[in-house]
């Protein structure tokens, strides 16, 4: 029996055709998951330890986006490194929208200056959402201390260069020290630790002596005694602590020192899924239930476009490179 077959130009016009089809679907495709989206659990990868206000503002919003979707949000954290390994896992995550880095300038303004080599690119490796906040810094000693203001604390370190230890487990947390050794003339030890709440332990513990920490994590221990606040790191008193002045009002000159929070996902995320989480985390930051992390924390809300993300964050990266230099940091 013989069998009919296509002709070779009628085989290359039905390939034609399916491979047309094919293309013209996927886009209807891409749509039809981007208006689902999310249609699954999403991650917010926390570069620092829970308990640290940027795992706090990540708990936050994810309750909010959780109500809002009815997806899960799984909050991880994975602190070290100074929020390198965080940062690569995230560049190296499938990007589809629903691994996102909840970060700070660490990881994306200030790491670049600080040591050689990076595992990741703060640029290209990423797609900028948007902004989360922005605050200042408490300078604590704990409750045993002498020293009750910065002018005595400053008094002292001038006395006695090199005896008195600062700890950070951020670059927001380090470098408020290096722009106070800088800027007030004195000598002071730097202790590493891998989350600014495991140096508050070491502080209330007696074996550093001072430490800039983030609102949130310092002042439920100066409001229970255990610590002692001594200065504020913005030209701006926090109205969390309005009895506390600014360092600069304490006597150190120029001194201003902030951070911030904001969100990534992986390169190469469909701009429309990069817009749409924008918008979701900017309707999160706005919300009922991130209200208690912003007042209590003292965080300003503060959130936009991913392309006002990228500008901010280039003029920050610039900004962040002066002041490592100024404070003769080498990179590690």
């Amino acid at each position: 029996m013989n069998k009919t077959f296509p002709s070779f130009s009628r085989r290359r016009t039905l390939g034609a055709g399916i491979a047309t089809a094919l293309v013209l679907a996927a886009p209807a495709a891409f749509a039809q998951n981007a208006a689902k989206y999310p249609a699954k659990a999403l991650t917010f990868v926390v570069p620092f330890a829970a308990g640290s206000a940027t795992d706090q503002i990540a708990r936050a919003l994810g309750q909010y986006v959780t109500q809002e979707t009815g997806q899960a949000v799984v909050v991880e954290n994975k602190g070290g490194a100074s929020g390198m390994l965080a940062a690569q896992g995230v560049a190296r995550a499938a990007p589809d929208g629903y691994t996102v880095l909840i970060t700070t300038n660490t990881t994306h303004a200030a790491n670049e200056h600080l040591y050689k080599k990076l595992p990741y690119d703060p640029v290209k490796d990423f797609a900028p959402v948007t902004g989360l906040g922005k605050g200042g810094q408490v300078l604590v000693v704990s409750a045993a201390s002498p020293h009750k203001s910065v002018k005595d604390l400053v008094a002292y370190a001038k006395a006695n260069p090199g005896k008195l230890s600062f700890g950070s487990g951020s670059s927001s947390s380090r470098m408020a020290g290096e722009m106070l050794k800088q800027l007030a003339g004195v000598d002071l030890l730097h202790v590493p630790y891998k989350s600014n709440p495991l140096a508050l332990t070491d502080l209330m513990g007696g074996q550093i002596d001072l430490m800039i920490t983030d609102v949130s994590t310092g002042l439920p221990q100066v409001q229970a005694g255990k610590l002692k606040a001594l200065g504020f790191s913005t030209q701006e008193r926090s109205s969390m602590l309005p009895d506390v002045p600014t360092i600069e009002q304490a006597g150190v000159k120029g001194y201003n020192m902030g951070y911030w929070f904001a969100a990534y996902l992986p390169a190469g995320t469909p701009p429309q899924l990069v817009s749409q989480l924008s918008t979701l985390l900017g309707k999160a930051v706005e919300s009922k239930q991130a209200a208690s992390f912003y007042s209590l924390s003292g965080t300003t809300r503060w959130h936009g476009s991913p392309e006002e993300l990228a500008r901010f964050q280039a003029e920050e990266t610039a900004k962040w490179g002066k002041v490592i230099k100024a404070a003769g940091i080498e990179p590690e």
